[in-house]
């Protein structure tokens, strides 16, 4: 049980760790708990639109995506330009030991190789958390986001990923909110 103890404390860190690509968008902020949530919620989506796919592992698979970020941060496309993390590493320090610690590797792995259809949808998942955060930003007058969403959109693998790209993107991102407003 003290290996789960630490594991939990390594999934908690992620609250505090931010999502580094903020700082060149120059614009918003985000933890990489608040993303995996995120991408874990859309996941929750797409398994319902996508009856066919394993919901358990596809969720799984986003709410841990970022989870070796807990030792190596979360670096963004610049930094690793110059900084080589070992994930590997960091993935196989934090499942030592545990008794499902090989479980939760292959769902890090599956998403990272991205061949299998939940590690594509989950993958999609990941960038489409980071499209309705670009998306609101530029619905409220930020400029930069627009620069960014053509290549989160290019990303997109799966036609499920896509549909749901392109409803978020005709949609203001307070449109809900707004949809039943009866001014008293």
């Amino acid at each position: 049980m003290k290996n789960i103890a630490n594991l939990l404390f390594k999934a908690k860190i992620l609250k505090n760790i931010p999502r580094s690509g903020y700082h060149f968008l120059g614009v918003g902020k985000e933890s990489v708990a608040e993303h995996s949530f995120g991408t874990a919620f859309i996941a929750y989506v797409i398994s319902q639109i996508e009856p066919d796919v394993n919901a358990l592992r596809l969720i799984s698979m986003c709410l841990v995506h970022d989870l070796t970020e807990a030792k190596i941060g979360d670096l963004n496309y610049v930094q690793k330009k110059y900084v080589t993390a070992d994930e590997n590493k960091a993935l196989a320090d934090i499942t030592a030991n545990l008794p499902f610690g090989s479980d939760l590797a292959d769902l890090i792995t599956e998403f990272n190789e991205g061949l299998s259809l939940e590690a594509k949808l989950a993958r999609d998942a990941d960038h489409l958390a980071f499209i309705l955060e670009l998306k609101t930003l530029a619905d409220i007058g930020y400029n930069p986001p627009n620069k960014w969403l053509p290549f989160a959109l290019k990303r997109l693998q799966t036609k499920t990923g896509k549909a749901l790209a392109q409803n978020i993107m005709e949609t203001s991102w307070d449109a809900w909110w707004l949809e039943n407003y009866v001014d008293s």
